[in-house]
Formats: C-alpha cells, sequence, structure tokens
C-alpha cells in the first residue's frame, strides 16, 4: 500500500471508551481517514459533544449503525458492548477487515461462549475463521486475517506474562493464580452503581470472584499452548483510578527450572517486539509506567515460597488492553509497520 494511500475507517461504539480511544490514536495515524462514527445512543451528536477532548480531530458526526455506507469503507473497528456486535458483523460485506475489540469473537467454542455470557452464539460460523489478536504471539495469522478478536485487557496482560513460559514448560501450567486489577474505565462507560466516584473512590474491591469472562479466555489460550486443557485462578479487583491495569501472577516453578528461566524465556519471546519489554532485574512494573501508551511491561520475581516464582505484568487497559491493540492488529492486516500510529511514550506523571 503506498504511503499516500489512506485506508477508510469505520468505529463502531465510537461512544465508548474503547472506541474514543481508537479515535484519539487513529487521529494520529498517516493512513487512516475515519469516515464513519456509530453510536446508538448518541447518533446525531458531534464527537465533540460526548468527548470534547477529540473536539479537534475532525471526526464525522456520529450515526446509527445503519446508517454507515459500507461501501465507503475498508475496515471496521468495533467497540461494541459483547453481544451487540453478532449480528452487525454477521452482516458487513466480505471484502471488509474487521477488527473487533468486543467478547464477540474471542471464544472460539461457541458452547463455552454460551456458558459465560449467557446466551447461544449469534454467528458461529464466524468463529471458525475468527483469528486471536494477541498480536505478539499471532503475527502471521492476524496478517492474513478478515476478522480478528482482539482480547480482553485481562489476557492480554496475563497472556503476555505467561505464554512465554508455558511454552518453554519452565513453570508448572496447572497451579498458576492471578491477582489482577484494573482501572474503572475497564468497566465501560455505562452508568454501573459500583463505579460511581462515591462507591468506587477510596476503596479496593475484588468483583466478579471464581466467575469473571476473561478467565476462559486465559485458559482458552494456555491450554493451547501447553497442549491440554488448564484452570487457572483468576480474580479481578476494581481500583478507584480512571486506567490503567496490574496483574500480579503466582507460579510454581517446573522441576529443574530456575528464576533466571522465567526471565530467559521472557526475553526470547520478545527480543524483537516493540511494545512489549521485560524490566530489568528489580524492577517493578506499575501502572504509572505505561499510562496512554501501548506498552506492556513485564517482571519477574523470586518469591520467598521455595519453587515459586512472582510474575508481574502492566498495561494501559484502554490502550494496550484495548484500542493501541486494535490498531497493532490493524497495521499488520493492511501490511503497514507494526508500530505506525502508536509511538506515543506513556504518559507521566
Amino acid at each position: 500500500m503506498s504511503a499516500s494511500q489512506k485506508i477508510k475507517v469505520a468505529v463502531l461504539g465510537a461512544s465508548g471508551y474503547t472506541g474514543a480511544d481508537l479515535v484519539r490514536l487513529a487521529a494520529c495515524h498517516p493512513q487512516i481517514e475515519i469516515v464513519a462514527l456509530a453510536a446508538k445512543t448518541h447518533a446525531g451528536q458531534a464527537m465533540a459533544e460526548v468527548f470534547p477532548h477529540l473536539g479537534l480531530v475532525g471526526a464525522p458526526d456520529l450515526v446509527d449503525a445503519g446508517e454507515v455506507d459500507w461501501s465507503a469503507c475498508d475496515a471496521v473497528v468495533c467497540g461494541l458492548p459483547h453481544r451487540a456486535a453478532h449480528e452487525i458483523i454477521a452482516g458487513l460485506p466480505d471484502r471488509l477487515k474487521v477488527i473487533d475489540m468486543s467478547a464477540d469473537f474471542r471464544l472460539r467454542d461457541p458452547e463455552v461462549y454460551a456458558t459465560w455470557y449467557g446466551e447461544a452464539h449469534g454467528a458461529p460460523y464466524l468463529l471458525e475463521t475468527a483469528v486471536y489478536g494477541l498480536t505478539e504471539h499471532y503475527r502471521e495469522a492476524i496478517r492474513s486475517a478478515r476478522l480478528v478478536a482482539c482480547p480482553g485487557c485481562y489476557p492480554t496482560a496475563a497472556l503476555l506474562a505467561l505464554l512465554p513460559l508455558v511454552k518453554a514448560g519452565v513453570i508448572d501450567a496447572s497451579d498458576i493464580i492471578i491477582d489482577a486489577k484494573s482501572g474503572v474505565s475497564g468497566a465501560g462507560r455505562a452508568l454501573k452503581q459500583n463505579v460511581l466516584f462515591t462507591e468506587a473512590g477510596e476503596g479496593l474491591s475484588p468483583y466478579a470472584v471464581a466467575a469473571h469472562r476473561h478467565a476462559p479466555e486465559i485458559e482458552q489460550e494456555l491450554s493451547k499452548a501447553a497442549g491440554k486443557e488448564l484452570v487457572v485462578n483468576f480474580t479481578p479487583h476494581l481500583v478507584p483510578m480512571s486506567r490503567g491495569e496490574l496483574l500480579t501472577c503466582y507460579v510454581r516453578l517446573a522441576n529443574g527450572a530456575s528464576v533466571g528461566a522465567l526471565r530467559e524465556a521472557l526475553a526470547a519471546d520478545y527480543r524483537d517486539a516493540a511494545f512489549v519489554h521485560l524490566t530489568p532485574q528489580g524492577m517493578v512494573p506499575a501502572t504509572q509506567h505505561v499510562r496512554g501508551s501501548n506498552y506492556c511491561l513485564i517482571g519477574v520475581f523470586e518469591d520467598r515460597v521455595p519453587g515459586r516464582a512472582i510474575v508481574i505484568s502492566t498495561l494501559d487497559n484502554l490502550v494496550k488492553g484495548s484500542a493501541g491493540q486494535a490498531l497493532q492488529n490493524f497495521n499488520l492486516m493492511f501490511d503497514l509497520p507494526e508500530t505506525t500510529g502508536l509511538e506515543q511514550k506513556p504518559l507521566f506523571p
């Protein structure tokens, strides 16, 4: 694709946090032209009315998805809530490349989807061709995909930290504990009591204990890497900050493996990765080290419990955990440099 050729993109669910962050990032992408923004509840409004900070990006007004002229689009990025994307994506022209940031096409087994999301999948035949969009681990499949299902924010942070260790056989994959914490933007923009300022502020609370929908997604990918069915202990927590995510993973070393072997496995997997980095030995990753960026930082520490290690992973849930990873996958699908539009550094303080 020539450097001067613009790729025409429609964003569905543009009034949500992930959709808005996609627009923010795309505004700095030299080869993207946003030709349509769809949002059911805000149709008819200017983007500046919904998100004043995007008032100067020259975005089109919001419309209902049914009003989008698909013939004017080359690609669609979908930021709709789960269960809302099935019908729309199934009805899109086959020539369009689709990057879905919802949960609708992440799980490969429609029965698993029905179990965790409470209803039958609306387009199960698309699950057969959808590519799981964990960029650093599925690059080649993403390049040739028509539909890419971007991972959830928790699975992105967990899998980037754990997949290399499972693949290398340096941990006991049957004994993984994930303590996860996320800012309130991970709950979306819809009004919910638990994310009201007076409910979430000045406190820390676990939620969806032993029942979070990202658990089967993590297990799906780790099981694939291990060659056997795995179950992980995963507990998320709500932190009173707008964005950011940090996972502390407790793992048992495989027989004969050292903590150094874990570092070596991660370093080998991400040696050429632009956005995933192993922190220097002893440096503890923190959410403020990645805020607003597409980076994921991973640290490895020896546990005081013999035979165990602690792996810490952090990212911005709205960027590397969603819109940034979507744009990274977009770049691969259109044969562009993977870092295009994503070069911004973390915002600190």
